[in-house]
Parts: structure tokens; sequence; C-alpha cells
């Protein structure tokens, strides 16, 4: 007998923090609605969808990096000093590389474009950085984008306080609000990095995944089922209207259909367009406009590092001493820094201690613990038509889903801001400390992870833009579609608390439309597909 149910009132496609963000507001908002999430991937965490940084043991933690490569399990990833800068095509631990189409003849491509499968997605594997847009990256005709991001917050459970204890924090963000402050309003100043990290009752720092959106309200609804190592392989449509999905599940090997009122593909930002393109609901705005952040590295060594610490120790201030190791994966040191993204300086800056970021940058120092801290700016790219991911009819990939080509270009606009965030970044390192290195590294194309735009949303559907303001697609009507992919500005701001932001809009679209009656009558007589 199959494990899968023979209809259900909302698919969900996707486990990451989009796709459990529909999960939770489904189960507050409409209770007695039937919900079944698919996930391509196998359950690699407990609970299901945890942050593997989470895992205290270190051989369990890279066993569960390791599932979560599907394809690429085994490849060789950016797990050792040296890799980054050196330019080498690998992954990012969890993750796994578009074996062939990542770049096209003449194009700049996307040559690190990854994914990952798991239950949590990249939500697994992830910074859990959660800043704010400003300026051109926010969404002008959503009037109601301030009350979504205090509820992505929520869901994510975004904290700015997780590293005020440790011993450097303070005198890094001093450093860098004194380069760049002058001028800027108070939201856009150098402040804490939001993040989707907590303290456990023991004092542990907590990365939040997909198991913090999903909460113990998605988890206790009995209505709500959690398949993984399920592939959706395509959306039904009955009379225009999306009528449930077609999953094969990779364990048997079998395939068998359920029934919805309401499908959410929430499966990345490049999956998402393909499973729609595997479906036959291919408007003009599929897969263009794909944009991604370019992101430009460097280290700096903080300046009088062991004098900080012992006047953090004297004065009885810091928390963690400069020589104390906190059992875990982290070791608080520095945290994370936050330089906001404005039209003016067009980057967005994250200023990280090295091991809470997911790519190393340099070699931890043996002097003075955590005294190194990485600086990254993301860039936001220059929007263009052209820049898009394509599929095929008739070539497969490894999951049998229609191939992807990325087609993907730099403009004379983005080489421009990608030079100036170079110039930045050396006076942002030289602010804290001194620099390591002669110069800053530009990650290759694809590295930041963040891809954008391929089904994005548009206030009027005039033919580019995939879906509308509450992320149902156009073309399909009952049909929505979540994650990165669906932000239609070019933000360089981290875009995950975004993503969830405009996923609570289309769950809470749905939750209304459940508790219509009429809705109710229609869909009881058409679920029978």
């Amino acid at each position: 007998m199959s494990r899968y149910p023979d209809a259900v009132d909302v698919v969900i496609v996707g486990s990451g923090p989009t796709g459990a963000a529909y999960a939770r507001i489904l189960s507050e908002e409409a209770p007695g609605a039937t919900v079944a999430l698919f996930e391509v991937g196998p359950t690699v965490s407990n609970p299901p969808g945890a942050h593997v940084k989470n895992i205290q043991d270190a051989a369990a933690r890279t066993d569960a990096q390791e599932r979560s490569e599907g394809p690429g399990a085994g490849a060789e990833t950016v797990n050792g000093p040296g890799s980054v800068t050196a330019g080498q095509r690998r992954a990012r631990p969890g993750t796994y590389l578009l074996d062939e189409g990542f770049q096209e003849p003449g194009e700049d491509g996307l040559p690190v474009v990854a994914f990952s499968s798991n239950v949590g997605g990249m939500g697994a594997h992830w910074t859990a950085a959660c800043p704010r847009p400003g300026d051109s990256e926010r969404i002008g005709f959503l009037p109601d984008l301030d009350e979504l991001l205090d509820e992505a917050d929520r869901l994510l459970g975004v904290t700015t306080d997780a590293f005020d204890g440790a011993p450097f924090t303070a005198v890094v963000r001093e450093r860098l609000a004194a380069a760049v402050d002058d001028g800027r309003p108070a939201a856009q100043r150098v402040q804490r990095m939001p993040l989707a990290v907590h303290r456990s009752d023991d004092g542990r720092l907590v990365w939040s995944g997909s198991d913090v959106v999903f909460g113990d309200v998605t988890r206790g609804n009995p209505q709500f089922t959690l398949y993984d190592e399920s592939l959706v392989t395509r959306v039904l449509v009955e009379d225009g209207r999306a009528a449930g999905v077609e999953v094969r599940d990779r364990r048997a090997g079998d395939l068998h259909t359920v029934a919805a009122r309401f499908v959410v593909v929430a499966a990345d930002g490049l999956r998402t367009p393909q499973v729609l393109w595997a479906s036959g609901i291919r408007p003009a705005a599929l897969g263009r406009m794909l944009n991604d952040q370019t992101q430009v590295v460097y280290a700096t060594r903080i300046r009088d590092a062991a004098q900080v610490a012992a006047e953090n120790a004297a004065a009885g201030s810091g928390g963690i001493g400069s020589d104390e190791v906190i059992d875990g994966p982290i070791s608080e040191h520095s945290g994370v820094s936050w330089v906001p993204f404005t039209d003016e300086l067009p980057f967005h800056g994250q200023v990280m201690q090295l091991d809470a970021s997911p790519i190393p940058l340099a070699d931890d120092d043996p002097v003075v613990p955590g005294s190194i801290v990485g600086l990254g700016l993301f860039c936001a790219k220059d929007l263009q038509w052209d820049d898009c991911v394509a599929f095929s009819d008739e070539e497969r990939d490894w999951y049998g889903m229609p191939a992807m080509r990325v087609h993907y270009r730099l403009t004379d606009r983005d080489h421009a801001v990608i030079e100036r965030a170079q110039a930045e970044i050396v006076e942002l390192a030289k602010a804290v400390g001194d620099p390591i290195g002669d110069r800053p590294f530009t990650m290759p194309l694809g590295a930041s992870l963040h891809y954008q735009g391929s089904v994005r949303m548009g206030e009027t559907d005039d033919g580019r833009s995939v879906c509308g303001p509450d992320s149902e697609v156009w073309a399909a009507p009952g049909l929505f579609v979540a994650g990165n992919g669906v932000i239609p500005t070019a933000t360089a701001c981290n875009p995950t608390l975004t993503s969830v932001a405009l996923a609570v809009r289309g769950a809470r679209r749905i939750a209304r439309e459940l508790a219509d009656p009429a809705l109710l009558l229609r869909s009881e007589n058409d679920i029978s597909v």
C-alpha cells in the first residue's frame, strides 16, 4: 500500500524554511485542513529539519551533511582552509553542484550553483542571517511588508543578542561604525546582525532550521504529515486550476497521484521553476530575471585583540575569556555584525567570526583565539530578462526531471559594483584590524546560494512575473510558489527572512480560502482527480 494519502487540502513541495512556513501558518490558522509535505531528500536530523550546527558530535554532523548532498555525495567540498580563495569549483558541505549546464559558452554562468536535498533544505545549512531589506530591496507594492517581516522573525526565532557575551563583539561593531555610519539614518547604521539563533536552557547556541519554523503547533497537528524521499514530478492541473501532484516514492520507486485543493511549490530558486516547467505551466517569465549576489570576501586580524580581551576580563565584561573554548561547533568570540545595504552603497556587509561562516576564509589565530574575522560584501545584481534558468524537454537530470541550463551574464554595472565592493571591503578590514592577504577575493558566481527572481512576484499579470502579490501563479489558480525565487527586487541582503515573509502572505490567503464555504463545496466536488 502507498504511504501517501489519496487526497488532502494542501500539498507542499519542499521542506525548507518557506515550505515549513506554509505548514506552520496553515496549522495555526486552518487547523482542520489536511496538509501533506513532500521532500525529495532524507531526514538527516532530529527533530526533522534541524540545523546541522546543532549536532554536537562532529562525525554525526558530517554524516548529516553528506546525506544532504544528493547526487553529489562523496565529492570534495569547501571544508578546509585555502579551498575558497584558491577558486576551486567545490560545493559547501551539505550541498552539491549542478554537474553540467552551469555556464554556457561566452557567458559568466553560475559555476558553483548548488542545491541541498534533505528535510529542512538549505535551512539545515545556512548562516541564519536575517537582515531586513532596505531602500530599493523592498517590494514597494506590498503595503504590509513590515508586518510580514515581523511574522517571519517570529517563525524563524530571530534574535539580535545571541553573541553579546563574546569578547570581541562590541569592538568589531564599534570600529565598523566609525568607518561607515557617518550620514546614515539610524536604521542603516552598523548593528548586530539579526540571526535565527537563540539560547537553550543550558546556555548553548541553537541555530534555527525548518524545525523551528514548523514549531510544536505543526509537529502536534494530526492533520499534517511530512513525507521524505518523495519526488514531486509534476503539478496536476484540471480545468485550468491546480488539482494535486504526481509524486514518486524514492524508496519504493513507484508513482502516485495525490489530489489537493491547493499546491505550494517551495523547492528552491531553481527547482521550483523546474517543477512548473515539468507540469506544462510555462509563463513567459518562468526562470527569467534570475539573479544571485556576487560575494566579495576578505579577512582581518582584530587590532590589539589581546589587549581588548584582557580589558574585558579585568572589567568583568565580555563573558568569554580569550583562551576559553566553548564545547560545540561554535566558539563564541566576535559574533556577526551587519553593515546594511543602501542605494548609495549597493551592497550588504556581513562581518563574522570564522566558525560561524559556512566557508573557510582563513586559518584561525593560534595566539588569540577568535581574533580573525571574515568580512563579506554581497552585491545586488543588475536585473536582466535574459539571465535565466532554462529547461529541456529531452534531457533529464539525476532525479529524472527536466535538465536545467543557466544563462547568466554580469553587466558593466555589475562589474562596477563589484570593483567598488572590493575597495570598500579593504577599508572595512583596515578599520577593524590588520588585513590578511594582499587583496580581497571575489567568490565564484553562485556561491551565495541566494538564487532569486526565477518565479518572481508582480503586482499585475503583465507578462513580467510568474505570481501575484499572494504568490499564486497567474497561469494556474490554486498553485502557489515560495522561496527566494519569488523575490522580484534586486537584493544584496540575505533573502530568507523576506522569502518567509512572502510565504506567510500566501499561506494566509490559502487559510482564508479554506474557510470559505463556497470554495469548500466546489473543492469537494473537484477533488476526485
